[in-house]
């Protein structure tokens, strides 16, 4: 028995064969539901995320016959179902923050010295930096999360949120001045050279 073939079809081309193959849809499951987990994981914790991402999905199948299939990377879209899905959980999302912040400070696990002095860094600043996310709004809060942590671009948080790219300039540069202020002048989303 062989394995199946590796799948290597684009995006728009699995969410096109799934309108008449259903379990080709799977395929996108298997490349993003890891990336949606760890991304609604680190704003909702990992009691929740489980279960959203299952929701992503199924709303995401749902409505694959709207998918604009002149955009070959779903990600976008599939960021911006669970973002939305989120908006729903957002008070669940603040009280995650708040709890964080009168969590006690335990230190990184021991390991390369490297790895535990990044650590060592972004444990002593988790407190001020769950209680600045907290405080933004939604909004800017979900364009902020989007850039840091969904690792999406401008134009692919703009898709995902169905707003203008100028509209994720502003709410992004509006998050990081007010987390910037809170951590002391410290902008944990600036990229390191």
């Amino acid at each position: 028995m062989t394995a199946p073939p590796a799948v290597t079809a684009d995006d728009a081309e699995l969410i096109r064969r799934s309108h008449d193959d259903p379990e080709t849809f799977a395929a996108l499951f298997d490349r993003y539901s890891g990336m949606l987990y760890r991304y609604v994981s680190r704003r909702l914790g990992p009691e929740t995320a489980e279960d959203l991402v299952g929701d992503t999905f199924l709303a995401a199948f749902g409505g694959r016959h709207r998918y604009d299939l002149s955009h070959p990377d779903a990600r976008p879209w599939l960021f911006g179902i669970a973002t939305k899905i989120m908006a729903r959980h957002h008070r669940r999302e603040a009280a995650h923050y708040r709890a964080l912040r009168r969590s006690p400070v335990d230190g990184p696990d021991d390991g390369p010295a490297d790895r535990v002095a990044a650590g060592v860094a972004a444990w002593e600043s988790r407190a001020e930096l769950a209680g600045a996310l907290a405080a933004l709004p939604r909004r800017d809060r979900d364009v902020l999360l989007l850039v840091a942590w969904g690792d999406l671009s401008y134009e692919e948080v703009a898709s995902a949120l169905s707003i203008p790219v100028g509209t994720v300039r502003s709410r992004l540069n509006r998050a990081r001045r007010k987390v910037r202020a809170a951590l002391g002048g410290v902008d944990p989303t600036a990229e390191e050279g």
